[in-house]
């Protein structure tokens, strides 16, 4: 089982959403890829509450996915994590691609960037919206074989 990366500030709000998402649409297509997603800066993440943004479980919700009982926690990343993922992508260069390089600069050129607003930025409806159609054109180019590259039509 090949594993994409997903890498965000606090891993509290999109790349949860983007693990979530990844992993029904995986299942649904039947493909041998799973996501995991880790924090670059878990620490900036204080007023966050609770194990996942609501944001994000409203948006599984209402997209009929319910993320694994209990709730985890934001998960830090490490080494560990880079090194046994197929893929790695940051949901926003302008904010992730600092962090990497400053924290796991050996690691720097195998990330990929998105840019996904966080929530100072885009509304949540939006910023996830934008998650949505950029994992499911990941999922659609790994159903293709051609490594998610956005290539294929979205019909996942």
């Amino acid at each position: 089982m090949k594993k994409v990366l997903f890498l965000c500030t606090g891993n509290y709000y999109r790349s949860r959403f983007a693990e979530e998402l990844f992993n029904h649409l995986a299942g649904a297509a039947g493909i041998p890829w799973r996501a995991e997603s880790r924090a670059l800066a878990i620490e900036r993440g204080i007023v966050n509450v609770g194990p996942m943004s609501s944001h994000t479980l409203e948006a599984l919700r209402e997209r009929g996915i319910s993320p694994p009982e209990p709730l985890r926690y934001p998960i830090r990343l490490n080494e560990v994590d880079l090194r046994s993922s197929a893929r790695v992508i940051a949901l926003k260069e302008a904010e992730h691609r600092p962090l990497v390089e400053t924290r796991f600069a050996s690691f720097a050129s195998r990330v990929e960037y998105w840019h996904v607003h966080d929530l100072d930025g885009a509304a949540p409806q939006e910023a996830l919206a934008q998650v949505e159609v950029l994992v499911r054109e990941l999922v659609v180019g790994l159903v293709d074989g051609k490594g998610g590259d956005g290539a294929g039509a979205l019909r996942v």
